[in-house]
């Protein structure tokens, strides 16, 4: 793809590119905007160094991509911004340090989300992308057969049977992730609305596969997850303050790597609402339990 507007330059083979010459607090032109979304759905993640955001100019650029949602369905937002999640890891036990995709608990999972970096520890503290889409292609033939006619469930509901001796903070934390339980039906290969393209929909929510045991589905999910997590399909970003990481929720998932101890570290999120997943087989996701509602602004049905 070629563009007249902005320079990407590809990080890695298959995923992620930085956007240079390009200031995301000014107002920018539907030309530049195009092309930003252009190279989104290409590279799957992309990077803006050296950014001079706060949060209302977070809000107003992710909204040129489409309408926002609130921070969270559960998880409180940054006082004064109803869109913002702040991620301040200094001031919470909450670590994303499992390979997901951001809120697949829900009916529409985002578009995409905007990540902006406020306080990042000296060393440690990166996060990496995966691209779900060529691990898809990845898969031997057999296996993309099956994984073609598979749905799952996706819930934000933990599995306290697991977990017998976590500390009361993290209990507490979870107790407001969990305050409304939702379930999802969820292709495990989903179309991509804009590139048409298949990719493994699955990540750290997804809780079983329909019509399968626990085990049964674990292993399935171990399996294909295998697939997503090859070096070969990801990409690893190293930040600075001041960096804007947006990145295509439809096609990805992400790991927040947790190794920096106690050194502060902040960034803060803004998610663009998204549709309803599709399957190879023509059927949209199914909402199980939970109202996703006051979440997801204006919803209109499919």
């Amino acid at each position: 793809m070629s563009y007249q507007n902005i320079e990407v330059k590809p990080i890695a083979g298959r995923i992620g590119a930085k956007i240079k010459g390009v200031n995301l607090a000014e107002n920018l032109s539907d030309e530049i905007i195009s092309e930003i979304r252009k190279a989104l759905v290409q590279y799957k993640v992309i990077f803006f160094r050296g950014q001079e955001l706060d949060a209302n100019g977070q809000v107003n650029f992710a909204r040129r991509f489409g309408k926002i949602t609130t921070a969270h369905p559960t998880v409180p937002s940054l006082p004064g911004y109803p869109e913002v999640l702040d991620l301040d890891y200094s001031r919470t036990v909450a670590r994303a340090n499992n390979w997901h995709t951001d809120v697949t608990f829900v009916d529409r999972p985002p578009l995409g989300s905007v990540l902006r970096a406020l306080v990042i520890p000296p060393a440690g503290g990166d996060t990496i992308w995966a691209n779900s889409v060529t691990a898809y292609q990845d898969l031997p033939e057999h296996l993309r057969n099956l994984a073609d006619q598979l749905w799952a469930v996706h819930s934000n509901a933990y599995d306290y049977a697991t977990a017998f001796d976590i500390p009361e903070e993290v209990k507490s934390y979870r107790d407001v992730f969990t305050s409304t339980v939702y379930e999802t039906l969820h292709p495990v290969v989903r179309i991509h609305p804009e590139s048409g393209e298949k990719g493994l929909f699955i990540g750290g929510f997804v809780r079983q596969i329909r019509g399968l045991s626990p085990t049964e589905s674990a292993d399935i999910l171990r399996l294909l997850q295998s697939y997503i997590t090859r070096p070969e399909n990801t990409v690893r970003w190293r930040w600075q303050v001041g960096d804007v990481a947006f990145w295509d929720n439809r096609a990805t998932q992400h790991y927040a790597i947790a190794d920096y101890g106690d050194q502060p570290r902040r960034v803060q999120r803004v998610t663009i609402a998204g549709d309803l997943p599709l399957g190879i087989d023509g059927k949209y996701s199914q909402a199980i339990k939970g109202d996703s509602s006051a979440y997801i602004p204006n919803l209109v049905a499919a």
